[in-house]
């Protein structure tokens, strides 16, 4: 028993030794609204003082950054995204056929977007849209959006940061001709959002319509690599992916 209780204490002292990472505008929209809330109190008001500090309490947590431990499998597509997929469907992207997954990101999820697979960003597309509910079907095609279509190692796929009705901004911290490894970070939506990846024929998708999944650590599908591609390869990328796996890090 004595060394069972050993065992939690020393989990629980983990993680509360490891700090959790913060998005640089927690920053820029937290410390105001935590300096008014300061001055509230100091000037006696405090109701609004506590709703000012509570607003800046939800901002630094909505825009914390935590490290994932990043699958290694090579065939392996990872979540963009933290959410619930409320989309798994059959469509066409180009004339190809294909399957899509969305994922909605509620306001209290991590809104750190990742990159799917490892490869380069081949296109880079920022579409100018509406700002309907992230949860409608209409989003995917209607609502501003960041489109990114990524070359692999099995083909080219895309994934999509979309904005909804309370996120009304996409941020990419990627352009177009970089590349990008698994899990690695590439942006973020604000205060509430979607994210869609398609995929060709030939992938297998392992998720459904209401599994909750982690951006960076789900394995959402499997695409294996083309048996061309897959001979040239060679053996650095897979040492890199085992070594971010062991780290859990995408800087």
């Amino acid at each position: 028993m004595a060394m069972l209780a050993r065992g939690a204490w020393l989990r629980v002292k983990r993680r509360r030794s490891t700090p959790v990472r913060m998005v640089k505008e927690g920053y820029f929209f937290g410390l105001p609204l935590l300096a008014l809330g300061g001055l509230g109190f100091l000037l006696h008001w405090y109701f609004t003082a506590a709703v000012l500090v509570f607003l800046a309490l939800f901002v630094f947590s909505f825009f914390r950054d935590p490290d994932r431990v990043i699958p290694a499998e090579p065939e392996a597509i990872v979540s963009p995204a933290d959410g619930r997929v409320v989309v798994v469907t059959d469509e066409e992207n180009a004339g190809r056929p294909g399957q899509r997954v969305s994922i909605f990101l509620a306001i209290w999820n991590v809104h750190v977007n990742r990159a799917p697979a490892s490869g380069t960003i081949a296109k880079m597309d920022y579409r100018p849209g509406k700002f309907l509910a992230a949860m409608r079907e209409r989003a995917s095609f209607e609502n501003e959006q960041n489109v990114f279509t990524l070359a692999t190692e099995s083909g080219e796929m895309v994934f999509k940061q979309i904005a909804g009705l309370i996120a009304r901004r996409v941020v990419s911290w990627k352009k177009a001709g970089e590349q990008v490894m698994r899990g690695e970070r590439i942006g973020l939506v604000r205060f509430g959002s979607r994210v869609d990846v398609w995929l060709p024929k030939g992938a297998e998708i392992l998720v459904k319509v209401g599994e909750n999944v982690k951006g960076g650590a789900s394995v959402i599908a499997r695409w294996p690599a083309k048996s061309s591609q897959r001979q040239t390869a060679g053996k650095s990328a897979a040492d890199l992916e085992a070594s971010l796996m062991e780290t859990g890090k995408r800087s």
